[in-house]
């Protein structure tokens, strides 16, 4: 399966049936009158957030979503049949934006959150609704009101509780294949990473959402390299773990191209809560790891962690830092499987 995490959309509610004319003519009833009915309501046009999804590749091959129109009025004070409805079925953490792909619309964090995007039009009245007194015979009926057609932009923005930030090569998609059972690709060489990964991860009996996202690279909020439009799948999240290669030369200089093209991408990133860890020490020896160390925390201005995801060296602390930053609220609890007898 692609990733894809943004495409457009061409929506179009149904429009409403128009009211009818008619006239009751029968045999033996003196007073017919008019018994024209009204139209049906045409299809609405929804999103709803649903589970098991996540990506938008459904998007790529069907962009076009148009409602069913009702159906319009007959005689005998017939109304008729309202149009269908159409749901769009996205993953948690879509966004709707309009067609300037700035405006937000709506934001679809749960499951089973669903948003009106296009309302049918309503039926027009028959000829019944406008007998009165001084008018037996009305020969006027209104038209269905016409449908709405908007095209919008869908934009998904992954839900995870800890992301991942780094220079290409500094060990994020080792870090998540060490720590959950995702398998993200894994290479010496820098962009191995083109598309968000997820994986769960489990420590002392809870479990939480980290998300790897593509390297970033100076002047990335320029469009160098991949870019920084992966930077909005971890705006969501609680916590960053910030990746900083202990085997480069310059760690200090790492860690602010980083913080820079935070800051220039704009938004809470550059605020969000941040653990900063030096990673690949099992390359470095004792003095090696106290220089790069000192290094960067001259940089960072707090004491900063050190890791190992290829020797696990480390891995626990880091997980519980990561843990202890994360709301209670998106913790889970890990099922604990008891001890079932042995049967032959």
């Amino acid at each position: 399966m692609k990733f894809l995490d943004l495409t457009k959309v061409y929506i179009r509610s149904g429009g409403g049936g128009n009211g009818c004319v008619s006239f009751r003519r029968e045999k033996y009833i003196e007073y017919g009158g008019p018994d024209g009915g009204d139209g049906g309501k045409g299809g609405s046009v929804w999103v709803e957030a649903v589970e098991g999804l996540n990506t938008l590749i459904d998007f790529r091959y069907q962009q076009h979503f148009f409602a069913k129109n009702g159906q319009s009025g007959m005689g005998n004070q017939r109304t008729g049949k309202d149009g269908d409805d159409i749901t769009l079925r996205v993953p948690v953490g879509t966004e709707i934006l309009d067609e300037d792909e700035e405006t937000v619309l709506a934001d679809l964090t749960e499951v089973g959150q669903k948003v009106l995007l296009a309302k049918g039009g309503n039926g027009g009245f028959g000829n019944l609704h406008f007998k009165s007194a001084t008018n037996q015979a009305p020969r006027r009926a209104n038209p269905g009101q016409e449908g709405i057609e908007r095209t919008l932009w869908l934009r998904l923005k992954l839900i995870a509780d800890a992301g991942l930030l780094g220079l290409p090569n500094a060990g994020k998609s080792t870090f998540l294949s060490a720590t959950s059972n995702a398998r993200p690709k894994i290479a010496d060489y820098p962009f191995t990473t083109l598309h968000p990964n997820l994986g769960v991860v489990g420590i002392d009996n809870t479990e939480f959402v980290v998300a790897d996202i593509p390297g970033l690279i100076e002047g990335a909020h320029e469009g160098r390299g991949i870019g920084d439009r992966f930077l909005g799948h971890v705006e969501r999240c609680a916590v960053l773990l910030h990746l900083v290669d202990g085997t480069s030369e310059t760690v200090a200089e790492d860690y602010r191209t980083i913080i820079n093209e935070l800051e220039a991408y704009g938004g809470e990133l550059a605020t969000k809560n941040r653990i900063t860890v030096l990673n690949k020490i099992d390359a470095l020896d004792e003095e090696e790891r106290a220089e790069a160390k000192a290094a960067l925390e001259a940089e960072v201005g707090r004491p900063v962690m050190m890791l190992s995801s290829v020797a696990r060296e480390g891995l626990n602390e880091v997980l519980r830092t990561l843990r202890s930053q994360i709301d209670d609220d998106r913790l889970r609890q890990k099922p604990v499987e008891e001890a079932k007898p042995w049967h032959p």
